[in-house]
């Protein structure tokens, strides 16, 4: 079995888990604020997939390097959906930080900087050593620094003493409790819990709900 498949399956088993607390109390489609979220994909897009991910979550970096990828090729670049990136912040203080920071990018500088910046946090999540690295604000200024000039870096981080990010990570925070969430990643699909056990149960969830939006 190769490497790539172990953690494969290690993702999914992750997100299984947090089906099995979640599904009792998230069964039907819910409507969802999507205002003011950051996402990849056109928007005209029909249907919507949401991450819910901490950036201190192991697994959620996983997600992100192995199978956002696919989600981008198969369904994201072909028009199918919109991928979100919604906080749910409970691993460690840091995990609060660097949401509130990534937030304040997505403010100060738009949609494409906050992927940029997004990927960036999940490669930074731990150190050359292999040691976990903790989001001070002088790391997340480090990795900003990386994709942003330095009048864009000190405008975040003047944005950011001044608290702009907070009141989206609360907003995040509040949709992720009132849907029930407790592990991460989590991922819906048009408002509904993904239940399935495979990418391809995902790819098929999403092209279902396309055309129920018909």
């Amino acid at each position: 079995m190769s490497k790539k498949l172990v953690l494969f399956i290690g993702i999914l088993a992750v997100i299984i888990i947090g089906i099995i607390v979640l599904k009792d109390a998230q069964q039907e489609s819910v409507v969802i604020d999507y205002e003011g979220q950051p996402y990849l994909g056109e928007e005209s897009a029909p249907v919507e997939i949401i991450e819910f991910g901490d950036y201190k979550c192991p697994h959620c970096q996983a997600f992100n390097d192995s199978i956002l990828p696919i989600i981008n090729e198969e369904l994201v670049e072909t028009g199918k959906a919109k991928f979100y990136f919604m906080n749910y912040s409970f691993i460690s203080p840091d995990s609060t930080t660097a949401a509130q920071f990534a937030e304040t990018v997505y403010q100060e500088l738009g949609n494409d900087v906050f992927w940029d910046f997004h990927h960036l946090l999940f490669a930074n999540q731990t150190s050359e050593s292999g040691n976990t690295n903790i989001f001070t604000d002088e790391v997340l200024e480090a990795v900003l620094a990386e994709i942003a000039s330095p009048e864009q870096t000190e405008q975040v981080m003047r944005a950011y003493s001044e608290g702009k990010g907070d009141a989206a990570l609360k907003k995040d925070m509040s949709t992720a409790n009132s849907l029930g969430v407790q592990s991460t990643p989590s991922i819906f699909i048009d408002g509904k819990l993904f239940d399935g056990k495979s990418t391809e149960d995902l790819l098929n969830m999403v092209e279902e709900a396309s055309v129920s939006d018909e």
